[in-house]
């Protein structure tokens, strides 16, 4: 595919199906996604724009032995208590207080899928559980890291959602699947040791990547999203 090539693309519906048809995928098959499907997707997610054309993405691409080893550290550090108060999150992806209409979504999206996998409100036990999987890549073969040079300022991190999202659009366009994951930035000490990542950089989150396992239940969710009326405002005058 030529970047430069400026000529009618493809139908709108087939941009538009990979976008609506992206979900948090939260189990996934052990099917092995080759190397060059990896880097294909990349590739083309790089064409994301960037203020003054910085790119500040940088991206570890985990699979085998490695991802297995991130995620045992990772667990390990879950299963004590004292060593998980270590670790904090190294910028607030959240709002320290939550308000209307955004803790009501988040409450719901969370008791949603509680609610498929029959989790109580109260079974602390299960929830935490579930909060593991995310360091697990939810059993995807590929589990992706990425970050950030600190000397980066706001611009750069809107930029970097751009690539994001290009990650995910094109994974669905060759009918895989990802979960976008800011959990793993509480452990970014245990993440720059593993992968080597200077501290000039900040970590920005993981994804999981693979074929979505839709006999799991999880995978059945689908989070609502507000009508136009709510968020788009229109001016003529």
């Amino acid at each position: 595919m030529n970047p430069h090539d400026r000529s009618a693309p493809g139908p709108a519906s087939i941009v538009d199906a990979a976008i609506t048809s992206r979900r948090s995928i939260r189990a996934f098959l052990p099917d092995p996604v080759p190397r060059d499907v990896i880097e294909d997707i990349l590739r083309v997610a790089a064409r994301a724009p960037s203020g003054t054309n910085t790119q500040p993405w940088f991206v570890h691409v985990l699979t085998g032995a490695a991802l297995r080893r991130l995620s045992e550290a990772i667990l390990e550090i879950q299963r004590d208590a004292q060593s998980l108060a270590l670790h904090t999150e190294e910028y607030a992806y959240y709002p320290e207080k939550w308000v209307e209409p955004y803790l009501t979504r988040r409450r719901k999206v969370g008791w949603d899928l509680y609610g498929l996998l029959g989790i109580g409100r109260t079974d602390k036990e299960r929830m935490q559980a579930q909060n593991c999987r995310n360091f697990v890549f939810f059993d995807a073969p590929v589990g992706l890291i990425f970050s950030i040079d600190r000397v980066m300022a706001q611009g750069s991190w809107l930029d970097y959602g751009m690539f994001l999202q290009n990650i995910m659009v094109a994974a669905r366009a060759r009918g895989l699947d990802t979960c976008p994951q800011a959990a793993f930035t509480t452990f970014h000490r245990v993440i720059r040791d593993q992968l080597d990542i200077g501290a000039e950089r900040t970590i920005v989150c993981g994804m999981s990547l693979g074929h979505a396992d839709m006999s799991r239940i999880e995978n059945t969710l689908v989070t609502e999203r507000e009508p136009l009326e709510r968020f788009v405002f229109f001016k003529s005058e």
